[in-house]
């Protein structure tokens, strides 16, 4: 009875062994369990034998027994453990080529950008150089060299950021002209697009930052009607046809005669609205004929050459040009309003 039994835990042991090692799904080991150590299963059915060994024999029979099924249980968890390792290998490398592929979100410029690049590509159309300078600038080149007075409002502390070693963060693209006509002799026709800084209390309108695009002509014979020619070409390239300039009499140290540069109301077509204050008109730059003193200050002969200038806000451009409210959602890095431009 003992060698019946011990060739019946052999065979049942092996039968087990090479049918998990073909096993290839948990369904194949869960059936396994059931043929062998199941409940109904073959190993489960030799326990009735147990009473029928002499009880000399029964140490060796239990021995045995015992072995038999912890050998299957064992092998049962290993054929468990490689078949979902191998289900996890193939999930990481699966590739189903039938799905639409993964698009890259793909970004674009800011809006304060596009702006830029769109005006110095009109002047430049017009043989304009872009130039560029800067942020961190003298005293003199952001002030003395432009010919505002010691009294000048932008020069108080309240209005302008300093540096412990008396240099400033400076508050309008003007240096860039300064640093250009020191460095070059004329002919000179340059814009220079760049961030400006001033103490201002943030609100719709107003910013401790924004940014200028400012252009400088310095050549024989240049008039106020070359600036004014040149104005109206910008203001139709950027807005629109039918848009129309006026320049009203003003007062900047850097230039004389000066004058603040209106455009027709591009939202009603110049007929008035709430934008325009029902006038038709935006005030959009101010400009002039270069002061000679400032042609003076960076080593030019006011007799024998003479230029123009202006200086817009590139805010204030983007604002009108794509009917935006509000001066902050541009540095808000609101995604939401970034992904309409």
């Amino acid at each position: 009875m003992l060698n019946e039994l011990l060739e019946k835990l052999k065979e049942i042991t092996s039968s087990a062994t090479e049918a998990l090692a073909a096993a290839t799904t948990e369904a194949d080991v869960e059936n396994v369990k059931n043929k062998t150590i199941g409940r109904n299963g073959s190993l489960t059915a030799l326990a009735p034998m147990m009473g029928k060994i002499a009880k000399e024999d029964k140490p060796v029979a239990g021995k045995a027994f015992n072995e038999a099924k912890t050998t299957i249980q064992n092998q049962l968890e290993e054929a468990r453990e490689r078949l979902a390792d191998a289900s996890g290998a193939s999930a990481a490398e699966a590739i189903d080529v039938t799905l639409p592929g993964r698009k890259w979100r793909i970004g674009t410029k800011h809006p304060v950008n596009q702006t830029i690049d769109e005006c110095c590509a009109i002047f430049r159309r017009m043989g304009f150089v872009v130039a560029a300078g800067p942020e961190i600038e003298t005293v003199h080149n952001c002030f003395d060299a432009l010919n505002a007075p010691a009294d000048h409002p932008s020069r108080d502390p309240k209005d302008t950021f300093y540096f412990d070693d008396g240099r400033l963060l400076r508050t309008q693209t003007s240096t860039v002209q300064i640093r250009t006509m020191l460095a070059n002799k004329p002919p000179i026709r340059i814009v220079s697009p760049g961030r400006c800084y001033r103490r201002d209390t943030p609100d719709a309108t107003h910013g401790v930052h924004f940014h200028q695009i400012e252009g400088l002509y310095v050549d024989r014979n240049v008039s106020l009607a070359d600036l004014k020619n040149t104005l109206e070409a910008f203001a139709e390239e950027f807005f629109g046809k039918g848009v129309t300039i006026r320049m009203r009499p003003h007062f900047f140290p850097f230039t004389e005669p000066s004058a603040e540069c209106d455009f027709s109301c591009v939202m009603c077509g110049g007929k008035g609205c709430r934008v325009c204050k029902n006038s038709g008109w935006l005030e959009i730059l101010g400009c002039g004929m270069v002061n000679p003193n400032v042609l003076r200050n960076v080593g030019i002969n006011p007799d024998e050459w003479q230029g123009f200038a202006f200086g817009m806000g590139i805010e204030r451009l983007t604002m009108l040009k794509h009917r935006i409210g509000d001066l902050r959602l541009f540095s808000d890095n609101d995604l939401r309003f970034l992904k309409q431009f």
